[in-house]
C-alpha cells in the first residue's frame, strides 16, 4: 500500500485480519519494513491489523534533501500523518532501533494515539542522552555515529567493494539473502544518504527533550547488543509512567526481529493483551 502524507508517499505493508486492533511497526536502520516479516505472522494469528512502515528516506517517495528534514519531529509527525491517512485513532506501536526511537517520542507526545508502546533495543531517548553524556561504556559502544554524521566519508566506507562495510554491519540479522535484501535497497541512488540523515540530524538536546511515556510499556533489549549497553537500557523504566517491563533476551545480538522474532512477538503479544 502507498499513502501520500504530508506531502510524500509512504510505503506501507498491510496484513492481518480486515478489522484486528491496528499495530504501527517502525523498522530500525538500515533496514526496512521487511525487517518484520517474522515477527508478524504470530500477530496475525492472534487476531491483529499489521502496517509496518518505510519511514522517511527508506520510502522512495519519502527521501527529502535537507539534513534538517530528518531531525525527530518530522519522523514522529510522519507516523502521525500515517496513522491519520489509515483511519486510526490509536494503534499499538512497536518500534526497532531508530524506530523504537520514533516511537518513544511520539508515545511521549501523543498519548491519545498510543495503546501501547514495545520498543525494541533502542531505550528511550533522555535515557539514551544520559548514557552517552556519562557512561563511558555507551560512549564506547556508539563511537560508529561520529563516522555516519560524515556526508560523503560514512556512503564512501559503507558502499566501496559492493557495500562490505554495510554487509558486516548487517551481520547476524541472518543468511546472504537476508543480508542482501537490506542492503541492497541501501545501494540505490541517494537511499544510503536519506537514511544516514537521520543520524546527522540528531541531537542530544532533542533527545533529552522526549518526556515520560505515559502509556503501558515494555522495552525489550539484548544482551549481545554491540551498540546498546545495559546501563541504557536499565535506565528506561525511570522514563515510564504507566505498567512498565523489561525484557531481556539473552545471547541475542541487536537484531532482534531477524534473530528472535518468536521471542519478541510473544513479548508484543504480552503488552498488547489485557491482563485476564
Amino acid at each position: 500500500m502507498r499513502i501520500d502524507a504530508r506531502g510524500l508517499t509512504f510505503d506501507v505493508r498491510v496484513g492481518g485480519p480486515e478489522g484486528g486492533a491496528p499495530v504501527l511497526l517502525l523498522h530500525g536502520f538500515p533496514q526496512h519494513s521487511g525487517e518484520w516479516d517474522d515477527v508478524v505472522p504470530t500477530l496475525h494469528a492472534a487476531g491483529l491489523r499489521t502496517y509496518a512502515l518505510d519511514q522517511r528516506g527508506y520510502s522512495p517517495g519519502a527521501r527529502p534533501e535537507a539534513v534538517e528534514a530528518y531531525r525527530m519531529p518530522e519522523l514522529v509527525a510522519d507516523a502521525v500523518a500515517v496513522l491519520d491517512a489509515l483511519g486510526v485513532d490509536a494503534a499499538h506501536l512497536v518500534g526497532h532501533d531508530w524506530g523504537a526511537m520514533v516511537a518513544w517520542d511520539l508515545a511521549a507526545r501523543h498519548p491519545q494515539r498510543v495503546r501501547t508502546l514495545t520498543a525494541v533495543s533502542v531505550p528511550h531517548p533522555a535515557a539514551m542522552a544520559h548514557a552517552l553524556a556519562e557512561d563511558p561504556g555507551q560512549k564506547a559502544r556508539s563511537a560508529y555515529i561520529a563516522l555516519f554524521r560524515k556526508p560523503g566519508t560514512a556512503e564512501k566506507a559503507l558502499l566501496a567493494l559492493g557495500a562490505t562495510g554495510l554487509r558486516r554491519m548487517l551481520h547476524g540479522v541472518g543468511g546472504d539473502g537476508r543480508v542482501a535484501a537490506y542492503a541492497d535497497p541501501m545501494r540505490e541512488p541517494g537511499a544510503l544518504t536519506a537514511a544516514l540523515n537521520w543520524y546527522r540530524a540528531m541531537s542530544r538536546r532533542d533527545m533529552a527533550a522526549t518526556g515520560p511515556v505515559p502509556v503501558p510499556t515494555t522495552f525489550v533489549w539484548s544482551d549481545r547488543d554491540i551498540a546498546i549497553g545495559r546501563s541504557a537500557a536499565e535506565a528506561c523504566a525511570a522514563h515510564v509512567g504507566a505498567d512498565y517491563r523489561f525484557v531481556e533476551l539473552p545471547g541475542v545480538s541487536h537484531w532482534i526481529p531477524d534473530e528472535a522474532p518468536a521471542k519478541l512477538a510473544e513479548a508484543i503479544l504480552a503488552r498488547v493483551r489485557p491482563p485476564a
